[in-house]
């Protein structure tokens, strides 16, 4: 697809600090002057959000790997074509927490579900569209849990049900995705609030001096 705009995601486990990257994120692009939108996944449009409700609820019922995969999916390409494609071609950056990298971590990596089928719908969902950045905060599931649990959240979604094991092979699945690919910057998330908002200050500066 044609586009102008810059597309820079957030990726890492519930916990690892995202709200407060893209908070910093934000100052960042407003101090250059840049015109941009927040937005995340699932979710990103009314009817995106009620499927991501239906994604994250608790729930008797086994989803299976696949069911969720193509929930994950319909709600992102409702998501690109209303929100993300027309921002990137007006010329705005959108800063997206999670995208597809998600789904090739928990419901590739950690699910099971094939990478074939995951790339197959991603480019039905999604064609030729690729993050210009991917921030991802690293983190162990231990420190994970102890932040989501000390936030004073009431109960945890169906996600953040899941046990530590499920979380590491999350983990494995991001470092892989980050190996050797130029456009993953993976952020010790483990750090002070203060010092992982440098390193996505500093990438982002660079992507902006990049673009000019």
């Amino acid at each position: 697809m044609t586009r102008a705009g810059r597309f820079v995601t957030l990726e890492g486990a519930d916990g690892a600090g995202k709200t407060t990257g893209i908070a910093a994120a934000e100052r960042c692009l407003q101090r250059r002057g840049i015109d941009f939108l927040v937005t995340r996944e699932p979710g990103g449009t009314p009817l995106a959000e009620e499927v991501r409700g239906l994604l994250i609820a608790p729930r008797e019922e086994r989803v299976t790997p696949l069911a969720e995969t193509l929930l994950l999916f319909a709600a992102r390409a409702q998501h690109v074509a209303a929100v993300i494609a027309p921002a990137l071609a007006a010329g705005r950056w959108v800063l997206c927490d999670r995208f597809t990298d998600a789904t090739r971590a928990y419901q590739g990596a950690a699910r099971g579900v094939p990478g074939a089928t995951i790339e197959t719908l991603a480019a039905l969902a999604h064609p030729g569209l690729q993050p210009d950045l991917t921030l991802y905060l690293d983190v162990s599931p231990e420190v994970a849990f102890q932040r989501v649990d000390g936030a004073g959240r009431p109960s945890r979604d169906r996600f953040e049900s899941e046990d530590a094991e499920f979380f590491r092979r999350v983990r494995a699945g991001y470092l892989a995705l980050a190996e050797g690919n130029p456009r993953f910057c993976v952020i010790d998330a483990s750090a002070p609030r203060e010092v992982v908002a440098e390193h996505i200050v500093e990438r982002l500066d660079a992507l902006a001096d990049a673009a000019t």
